[in-house]
Parts: structure tokens; C-alpha cells; sequence
């Protein structure tokens, strides 16, 4: 590693780059020995090069090819995100090896359960990380799934208490992803994206791997630091980012850190900012994905990110990323939840209606997707029963579909709004309620930061509805006050009957999302 000047403050302009025509691995192979000195990582106040991001990744490859590996097999990754974790996965890229990258936070028991159903005999941490113990690896005996042709990255979706699937994907399928990440938020030399998201998170294939391929600079958040505002606050002010994509957790983060330097502490740190009030205002894309925004943070943005086109994105870690919405300066007060927006190119959807047929023009209904970037099916086949098909509705186009399990309206602009979801779905006192619907409805009260709401059984009723909520600082809401919220814009059964309200952050799955299961231990 050597220290250098920001990457936005020495490289070249980016505009009239041209998409990258290799595959991702061989893209950023190409950067590497074109503009070796060129950084690609940004970690803390230091730099990594592409030709010593190329070097660790190569020491890594003699590693992989000391192992006896049979062609298509599997290799374990259990790296917490950092450059020789990024090294390890661009190894494993440059092989054309499989690899299977689960969240290093799951239990061991969980970890060792996905590693043996991928088959995955051999385990590798970066040579900067350790694990003691490792999780159990499969033994020799255990038989290899068959994985489709060009099988890459194979992430997982999130599980906190419960075993994640596994999904594969195809190169090809990444490779036509990061083109359009290339197009819409203008990556290339000379741009740098902040990445907040843990590497085991699909929106890494943005901030990460869309950026690399394009020869652009990645700013690495560090995980060990992800939920200090201060912290994020300065790196972002050090090293003045032009595309942020993140969960709503890290804008809620950076408003309050930016409330409380313009409060009169200090957030440490470089640029932004005269004095007038704390600004991120290199950044030019902003986008927010994985979970509903509140009020109060959306609120917050266009006078944080003066510069940055606001955008909504939609999508699953089997699809990727299917819609995008791209706010207008109203959208920052418009009553929640903000829409999704409308398919990427390339995106087919569907809305099947309650009688199961798809619905045409305006009208809701259950959310059906097929992008181009999306994985064939879980590696567990069995799991893909009820999520994938050929024919949703009836529609019988032999297109193959993934069943988000989300409901949707379309208006009559063809844009989509989520009003909940398929398996929230619940029954209190014989009206039916959906908990994401209350959830939205608790996070579009000023004073509320995250949310979490779950049903449990009762002898009675059938099911109750808990809430759990955590409020802004020095905040007076209580739980009177958060009854007559939800009295006003829910059903009488829809308003939970436990209200937990706590000054705390809310627990977090190890993709940066509210825990509902931790959050609201009495309802599991």
C-alpha cells in the first residue's frame, strides 16, 4: 500500500469513456497493466494501485493453484472486506474458479451448512484476516453440486437464524450488469464510488466490481467502523466519492453526523463544507437500496448532497437490480413510501392479480421480474419451487421469471410503488394486515429512524402485531403519540398492540437491515 492523493483530485476527466468490452476479470487485468499506478482501492488515508491489487491477486492465484482443485469446484471464501479480501475474490475471477461468499458474521453452524452444500472442500480467509476456528469444511467424500457453465460469484440472500440460499451467477449475467452500472452512473477513470455494503452483499457488484471493471477508484468503508457516523462522515469528506450507493442506514448515519458537526462538533476530516453547514458535494449519484428510506433522512438529503441525483433502486439478489427511480426535488418531502420506478432496460415484468393473472395497465398485485442479470436458480433446486417459473399467471411466454414476493400498484405513469409484502402477510382479528405496510407508516413519522414489526400467535386473536421503533435523538415521542400516527393512516387491527420505542439502533442483519427477528425476540 502506498499513500497517495485522492483519486478524484489526480486523474483524468471521465467523460466519452467507452464501455469496457472484456469480462470483468479481464477488465480490470487490462487497467492494471495500462495505468498501473492509477489507484483502484482506497482504504483508510491509503491507496492500492491496480498493479498492486494485480500483485496480491496474483500471490493469491498460486495459492488457489497449490490446491487440488477439480475443474468447476468450489472454493470457500470467508473474508471480511478489505483490499487482500478484494484481492482473494479477483483471484478466484481471474481463474474462472466458483466461489461461494457468504456473510463472515453468520453462525459457524450456518456457514458450515452453506459451504457443504456447495461442496466446497478447501476454505480461504485473506492473508491479512483470520478465523479461529474456521468453520468445519465439507469432508473429501461430499458430493459436488453441478453448477451451469461460467459460474462466478455465488452469493447468498440474507438469514439471520435461518440457512440463506445460495445463488450462482453467471459471468455473463455480471458482465451485462456492471455495462449498465458503466452507462447510468458514469464510472470510469477518474470517478470514484464510496462502497459502504459488505462484501458479501450484492450491492457490491456495483460499487466494487462495476467500478474495477471500468477503471474507476473504489473508497472502502471498513466494516469495523460502518455504524460510526464520524467516522463515515470524514472518509466521505477525505475523499470526496461522485457515486454513493447504500443502504438507508449509512444516509441516516451521515445526516446525523453532518446535524452534529453543523451543531458545533466536528466530524473530522477534509473539504466539504465553509462553515455554513456540512456538504458532501462531489458526490453526483446517490442512490438508496435494500430497504424503506424514513422521512426524516430523505428529508435531509438535497441539503447534504446539493449535487447528486437522488435514485430509489429496486431489486433482489436473485434479479439484481430490476427498477430504478430517479427522484425530483419534491420527492425529498412527498409522502412515503417513494416509488420504485420503472424496469431497467432489458427488464421484463409482470403483476399477477389476486386470481393469479396478470394484471395490464394500472392495478396491483404480486411483483414478477426476469432481468438480464439474474442467477438460472438456487443451488439448491428444491428451494426454487414457488420463486421461479415459466409461466407466471399463465402468461406462458417460456421467459424465465423470479417471484419477488412483493406486492406492487402501477399507476397510470407505469411506475410502481411497493405496498408490502406477500409473506408479511397476516391476519388480526380477521382483517388482514400487512406488517411492511405498518412499517412504512411508523417510518413516515418525523421522529422515527428504523422500524421493525412482526406478528405472533395468540390464543385469542390468532396473531398480534409487535412494533419496535428507534427515535431520533433527543427525540420526546412516545408511545401515545406513535398510537395516534398509526390510528390516523392504518386499520384499527393494524396497529400494533406492543410499542417498544428505544434511543438505540435497532439490531442489524449482516447486510446492514433491520433484524426483525432480533429486534423482536417475543415474536419468533
Amino acid at each position: 500500500m502506498t499513500t497517495t492523493p485522492t483519486a478524484a483530485a489526480t486523474a483524468p476527466a471521465a467523460a466519452g469513456r467507452q464501455v469496457p468490452p472484456l469480462a470483468l476479470p479481464d477488465a480490470i487485468l487490462a487497467h492494471a497493466r495500462r495505468r498501473p499506478h492509477a489507484p483502484a482501492l482506497l482504504w483508510h488515508d491509503q491507496a492500492v494501485t491496480y498493479r498492486e491489487l494485480l500483485d496480491t491477486a496474483e500471490t493469491e492465484r498460486a495459492r488457489l493453484n497449490a490446491l487440488d482443485l477439480a475443474p468447476g469446484e468450489v472454493v470457500g471464501l470467508l473474508a471480511a472486506k478489505s483490499p487482500a479480501a478484494i484481492a482473494l475474490v479477483l483471484a478466484c475471477l481471474l481463474e474462472r474458479r466458483p466461489f461461494l461468499l457468504p456473510s463472515p458474521q453468520l453462525a459457524p453452524a450456518l456457514l458450515t451448512a452453506l459451504f457443504t452444500q456447495a461442496g466446497a472442500r478447501h476454505l480461504l480467509t485473506p492473508h491479512d484476516q483470520t478465523t479461529t476456528p474456521l468453520p468445519a469444511a465439507p469432508p473429501p467424500t461430499t458430493p459436488r453440486p453441478t453448477l451451469a457453465a461460467g459460474t462466478s460469484f455465488m452469493l447468498t440472500t440474507s438469514g439471520s437464524t435461518d440457512l440463506p440460499k445460495i445463488v450462482p451467477l453467471a459471468l455473463s449475467a455480471v458482465d451485462r450488469f456492471t455495462t449498465w452500472a458503466h452507462d447510468t452512473f458514469d464510472l470510469g477513470p477518474g470517478r470514484v464510488v464510496a462502497n459502504y455494503a459488505p462484501l458479501n452483499f450484492d450491492l457490491c457488484l456495483l460499487d466494487v466490481w462495476a467500478t474495477l471493471a471500468a477503471g474507476g477508484t473504489v473508497l472502502l468503508i471498513d466494516p469495523a467502523h460502518a455504524l460510526n457516523a464520524r467516522h463515515l462522515l470524514t472518509q466521505l469528506r477525505r475523499h470526496r466519492p461522485h457515486v454513493l450507493q447504500a443502504v438507508p442506514l449509512c444516509y441516516a448515519l451521515l445526516a446525523q453526523a453532518a446535524t452534529t458537526a453543523n451543531g458545533g462538533g466536528d466530524s473530522g476530516g477534509d473539504g466539504g463544507g465553509d462553515g455554513g453547514g456540512v456538504v458532501l458535494d462531489s458526490v453526483e449519484h446517490a442512490a438508496f437500496t435494500g430497504d424503506a428510506i424514513d422521512a426524516r433522512t430523505l428529508a435531509a438529503l438535497p441539503a447534504l448532497l446539493p449535487g447528486a441525483a437522488l435514485y430509489n433502486i429496486y431489486g433482489c439478489t436473485e434479479t439484481n437490480d430490476s427498477f430504478l427511480h430517479r427522484l425530483d426535488p419534491l420527492d425529498a418531502t412527498a409522502a412515503l413510501p417513494l416509488p420504485i420506478g420503472t424496469p431497467l432496460p432489458g427488464v421484463h415484468t409482470l403483476i399477477a392479480g389476486p386470481d393469479g393473472t396478470p394484471v395490464t395497465g394500472a392495478g396491483a398485485g404480486e411483483l414478477y421480474v426476469s432481468t438480464p442479470f439474474q442467477t438460472a436458480g438456487y443451488l439448491d433446486r428444491a428451494r426454487d419451487a414457488g420463486r421461479f417459473t415459466t409461466t407466471p399467471g399463465g402468461a406462458g411466454e417460456g421467459r424465465r421469471w423470479f417471484r419477488t414476493g412483493d406486492l406492487v400498484t402501477r399507476d397510470d405513469t407505469g411506475r410502481l410503488h411497493l405496498t408490502g409484502r406477500s409473506d408479511f402477510q397476516v391476519k388480526i382479528r380477521g382483517v388482514a394486515v400487512n406488517t411492511a405496510e405498518v412499517e412504512r407508516v411508523l417510518l413516515a413519522h418525523p421522529d422515527v429512524l428504523e422500524a421493525a414489526v412482526a406478528a405472533s400467535s395468540d390464543p385469542l386473536t390468532g396473531k398480534r402485531l409487535h412494533a419496535a421503533v428507534q427515535r431520533t435523538a433527543h427525540s420526546a415521542l412516545n408511545t401515545l403519540v406513535l398510537r395516534e400516527h398509526l390510528a390516523r393512516n392504518l386499520p384499527r387491527a393494524a396497529v400494533p398492540e406492543r410499542l417498544a420505542i428505544q434511543d438505540t439502533p435497532l439490531p442489524k442483519t449482516p447486510t446492514g437491515k433491520v433484524d426483525r427477528k432480533a429486534a423482536l425476540p417475543a415474536t419468533t
